[in-house]
Parts: C-alpha cells; structure tokens; sequence
C-alpha cells in the first residue's frame, strides 16, 4: 500500500475504501454471505478503521453490504422475492427514463454508448469481468440520464448496487456474457432509431434474461 495514503484527507481514505471493497465485491473476493473482516482491509490499505467503517456505511445505504449487531458486516445475501422486487422496480424507472433520455441523445451520446459496447466486448474477450461490469454500467446509463431526471437515476443506482456482487457472479459465465453483447447490439440498434418502444422491449428483454441468470445463482448456490 503507498505509504501517502494515510496522510491524505479523511474522504478521500474513504473513498479508497469504498473502492477496494468494491473490487473485492466485483470480482468474487467477498461473495453473498461473507464476513467483511474490518481489519484486514484496513491492513491491507494501511489506514486505519474509521475510513473502513465509514465506507461499509455508505455500501451499506446502498444494499451491497448489511450489519449485523454483534457480528459485523456481511456482503447482502438476496432471496428471489428480493431479485423480483428489483427488477421489477428497475422495469419500471428505466423504462420512464429510457423514453425520456431517447429524444435527447444526439451522435456523440449515441457514439458514448457504443464504445461502452465496444469495451463490454474487448473485456469479454479478456475474461475481465470487473471491466465489464463498469462498461456495461456506462453503457445502460448512457441511454437513461437526461435533464430533469436526478431522483429517477439515483433510485436506478441504488437498485443496481444492491445486485452487483450477483450480477458479477453470473457474468462468470461464457454464455451470458456472450448474450449480453448480443442484447447490446439489438439495444443500440433501436436507440440508433429513435424508436422508443423497441428500445423499451429490448431493454425489457435484457433485464428478463438477466434476472433468470440470477434466479440460477441464487438456487445453484442453495
């Protein structure tokens, strides 16, 4: 660890926290279920405690991580009651949002978006699964922010967050990886359009195909 990092300013210790949770969180490290063991994070960043905690508080405002009393942080273990609710919520805002921010993107927020797709592909051929998480990120919401839109968006954060440990587990797999490229380009496709209700039906189909994936992990792993 850079021995400079526990001289910078307190947010900014907390911050790297954050993100080396969400590394771990990402790329498999912490799994649903798991202790988040405090002190060996903040050992393996060379700060101390307070930044570790502060950043499980805000992964926990965010669903990926749930305290409990007595025993600690443990990465959030969701049931399929849990996954039907959050997709069926993302349904709904990305579909109201989808169909606002279409009107408004014009060629360099529709070429944005394709070179998240462009890097959702050159990560699957790496067998980066954090890359493509992040690319895959940038590619949806490329397509849902627009003006006047900032609780819409922020809810739609918070309901990805609290699936991103599964989204990463399932993204292990070849063949969803390979499908998720493939729904991108039928994705992009409708944007390049500007037709809002194929872009709305393809968007639906994506999210469908994933929460199946899902429903898979959560069984297998029972």
């Amino acid at each position: 660890m850079n021995p400079t990092v526990s001289a910078a300013r307190p947010g900014t210790i907390a911050q790297h926290a954050v993100e080396a949770l969400r590394r771990a969180l990402t790329s498999g490290e912490l799994s649903p279920g798991d202790k988040v063991r405090q002190e060996e994070i903040a050992a393996a960043l060379g700060t101390s405690l307070s930044p570790v905690r502060e950043a499980l508080a805000i992964l926990e405002q965010e669903g990926q991580v749930t305290y409990l009393p007595r025993r600690g942080y443990y990465v959030t273990e969701l049931d399929m009651d849990d996954l039907r609710e959050i997709y069926e919520l993302r349904a709904l805002l990305e579909e109201r949002a989808a169909r606002r921010a279409l009107p408004l993107l014009d060629e360099d927020a529709l070429e944005r978006v394709e070179i998240a797709a462009r890097d959702c592909v050159e990560a699957v051929d790496g067998g980066d699964v954090a890359a493509e998480l992040e690319a895959n990120r940038r590619f949806h919401f490329g397509l849902l922010e627009s003006p006047g839109q900032n609780h819409t968006l922020r809810v739609i954060r918070l309901l990805w967050d609290s699936t991103e440990t599964y989204r990463a587990m399932y993204y292990n797999a070849p063949e969803a990886r390979h499908e998720a490229i493939e729904a991108h380009d039928r994705i992009m496709d409708a944007a390049r359009d500007h037709d809002a209700d194929r872009l709305a039906a393809e968007l639906e189909s994506h999210r469908a195909e994933a929460l199946l994936r899902l429903e898979r992990v959560l069984t297998e792993g029972r």
